[in-house]
């Protein structure tokens, strides 16, 4: 008794320190989960910040930590967050930003070429897994026919959860990256037509009419987003050049697109793809609008989808052993080797490296919220005998299900992005170590500096990392103050457009006595190797077409000019015609120019036709195939350089038409170039335009220094008397005779 009494002190100050204790965390967990909308934000951006921290660092790819950390602080896990209207919401929109910015990076060029194998790979990465799922649902788990087609549409769609990281890499234009998006469009249409199936049959709708109205409705709605958003989106990006607008106008074509997929009874995640597709053309992949859309969806969208997937997963049941093992093992393995098979046997078919065949199935293998969606509206159905279509057990293995094939997907991925980078890694050639590309830009006008900057971005070259050089140079004069601050106001506007597209950039505003010499110094103080620079949009300026200051310049200059003049954005252009004259292959700068309209033509997608004689066509035509195959141009014979005027007829408004000009006393010069200024006025006006000035040897003036300059103007004074005296002595040496 007594050491019961000692001890009870102590036991009883032991047990109320535990009720304490209890109580504070009892009062703590009054707190969750978080409700207010605020410090939900909050946490969900703090997850966005610190899971590719922490995965970083574990080697582990981000999409996997999202979806974990989704895991952790849903009702499964720690119970932190309640999964609330803006999870469905956000969530959602990332889903559709996963298939829209897929699709909005496709090789639209790629897919063309290889139309046929990603139809072949489609089929095979829907079938196999489907037929594998239906068997193994039929059989081992021994589920109704019904309910096994279920499971067996689910399993051979895929969600591109793993796409983000091919993104990271810049993998985006690869052929087994093109073959696996298109591929998962092809398998979610199946799947989705056989769901559609499947909801008429047990809905007792599975008529002749109902399939003849779906295809009528979704005919309907494929011919409706081909006929009018590409009219609807070049009216607009051409009217509008703000940047807020644009991004605007393309969500709204994202959302419109995906609502009207589902009123005709398809998925809205497949409107989201195909509004990429029909908008891939007018988003060029280096433009500013595009780095927008991605900067966005990386940033916010994207990731609230993967925590929203995470949240929906309950791993305690795995913990609980029993049937539910079974159900995800069967699940998991049978799905993920489907898709391992039709990647596999697709590569094989297709000659592709085996890692191609990796990204196929890394990309392919993941499923998500398309899963989901599709075994809600399994949820709704009932078999013949009234039961659910859909079991506890078989929702709960599906959602389960998901988290291994995400993180399986995110793998897999990520190890073959990284080896296809290193196997496709390539030393830095000879030509572009001497490659000196250094684009100089001088602007004037506020409405038209943009303009030219599409152009110098869509023709630089990334890989090199060297900034543009944007200039504006004022006079001399009374009101020079002024027009320096417009001036600088102008860079500035250029920087954030630059910015926009992650483009390094310099500027200078400079002060001179004359335009052109204060071009030509800037061009030596920045060693810049081309200039572009705008002409005037009103013909009636000057009796030359081009002006004698862009004659100053050409003439004062060796390096190449582009000398352009657009009425229309750059990405609403759907063509390029080019002039080339004969022996043009001659001079030195030939590939430069040729080099800098096959980026372009690149970046836009947009066909590119050449007009001039057979020899130069051929030497264009090598070049351009061994260097930008993705390039579609054709090549059209143009016998003399007086046929330049038919082309007019050729050109339409939105067509841009680039005439390869000559120096006189260079290889390709002619003097019907010199009717050029007067037929570019009247049979080309009111046409998008460039001259090019090609790079020809010999020293610019502009490159002299002072010193050099002074004592040549020296020599030239000297030469003029010598020429004098000389002249008047022969003079009155005939005189004297």
């Amino acid at each position: 008794m007594q050491l019961i009494a000692g001890l009870a002190p102590q036991g009883l100050a032991a047990c109320r320190q535990h009720l304490t204790e209890y109580t504070g965390m009892a009062h703590l967990y009054s707190y969750f989960p978080i409700t207010d909308p605020t410090l939900i934000f909050f946490v969900v951006l703090l997850i966005i910040l610190l899971a590719p921290i922490i995965m970083g660092k574990l080697r582990i790819p981000h999409i996997i930590g999202m979806v974990l950390a989704g895991v952790a602080v849903g009702k499964y896990g720690f119970n932190i967050l309640t999964r609330d209207a803006s999870f469905e919401l956000f969530g959602r929109v990332g889903l559709y930003y996963i298939m829209f910015l897929a699709s909005l990076e496709m090789d639209m060029e790629g897919l063309r070429r290889n139309k046929w194998r990603t139809l072949i790979f489609g089929l095979l990465t829907f079938a196999i897994p489907f037929v594998l799922s239906y068997f193994m649902g039929m059989t081992l788990l021994s589920y109704t026919p019904i309910a096994a087609l279920l499971l067996g549409c689910i399993m051979a769609s895929n969600t591109l959860v793993s796409y983000p990281i091919v993104a990271r890499y810049g993998l985006q234009q690869k052929p087994s990256v093109t073959l696996s998006v298109g591929s998962t469009m092809i398998s979610l249409l199946l799947a989705l037509v056989v769901l559609a199936m499947i909801v008429a049959s047990a809905g007792g709708h599975a008529s002749v009419w109902f399939w003849l109205l779906f295809i009528a409705k979704a005919a309907g709605y494929v011919a409706l987003m081909i006929m009018v958003v590409p009219r609807a989106a070049r009216c607009f990006l051409r009217r509008y050049s703000d940047a807020v607008m644009q991004f605007i106008f393309v969500l709204a074509i994202l959302f419109l697109s995906a609502a009207l997929a589902e009123l005709v009874g398809l998925e809205g995640i497949f409107g989201a793809f195909f509004a990429g597709l029909v908008l891939n053309r007018y988003i060029p992949h280096v433009s500013p609008l595009m780095n927008r859309i991605e900067f966005i969806g990386n940033a916010i969208f994207i990731p609230y989808f993967l925590i929203g997937v995470g949240m929906l997963i309950n791993v305690r049941l795995l913990f609980e052993g029993g049937s539910i093992l079974w159900v995800v093992a069967c699940m998991v393995v049978f799905g993920t080797l489907g898709k391992a098979l039709a990647a596999y046997l697709s590569a094989s078919l297709f000659r592709l490296p085996r890692t191609s065949g990796h990204m196929m199935f890394g990309l392919t293998s993941a499923h998500a919220a398309g899963a989901i969606a599709m075994v809600i509206v399994g949820m709704g159905l009932r078999s013949g005998s009234g039961r659910p279509l859909v079991s506890e057990s078989m929702l709960n293995g599906i959602v389960i299900m998901i988290l291994f094939t995400c993180i399986i997907s995110s793998v897999v991925t990520d190890w073959a992005a990284r080896v296809i980078t290193l196997r496709d890694k390539q030393l830095p050639s000879e030509s572009m170590v001497d490659d000196d590309e250094k684009i100089l830009v001088p602007v004037k006008y506020k409405e038209y500096a943009t303009r030219l900057m599409s152009i110098a971005i869509m023709a630089r070259n990334p890989k090199l990392h060297r900034p543009i050089v944007a200039l504006n140079v004022v006079y001399d004069d009374t009101n020079m103050r002024r027009n320096q601050e417009e001036g600088a106001h102008i860079l500035e506007q250029i920087q954030r457009y630059a910015a926009g597209s992650d483009v390094p950039l310099q500027t200078q505003v400079r002060v001179a006595a004359n335009i052109a010499n204060g071009i030509k110094h800037a061009f030596k103080e920045f060693q810049a190797s081309e200039i572009l620079i705008g002409m005037h949009m009103h013909e009636d300026v000057s009796p030359k077409f081009w002006g004698q200051f862009h004659q100053s310049l050409f003439n004062g200059l060796n390096r190449q000019i582009f000398m352009a003049r657009l009425y229309h954005p750059l990405n609403t252009l759907r063509r390029i015609q080019v002039a080339v004259p004969s022996r043009a292959q001659y001079e030195p700068g030939f590939y430069r120019w040729l080099e800098r309209l096959s980026r372009i033509a690149e970046n836009l997608e947009c066909r590119m036709q050449f007009n001039g004689r057979v020899d130069t066509l051929q030497m264009i035509n090598q070049f351009v195939q061994n260097k930008h195959p993705n390039v579609r141009a054709v090549y059209v014979a143009m016998p003399h350089w007086n046929e330049l005027p038919k082309l007019a007829s050729t050109v339409a408004d939105d067509h841009l038409f680039v005439v390869v000009a000559a120096r006189k006393g260079t290889v390709s010069y002619k003097s019907a170039m010199e009717r050029l200024p007067e037929e570019l006025t009247k049979y080309f006006k009111g046409k998008n335009l460039i001259i090019i000035f090609p790079d020809q040897y010999g020293d610019d003036k502009s490159t002299m220094t002072f010193a050099q300059s002074q004592h040549t103007e020296e020599t030239s004074a000297y030469d003029e008397v010598a020429r004098w005296i000389k002249k008047h002595c022969a003079f009155l040496n005939r005189k004297h005779s």
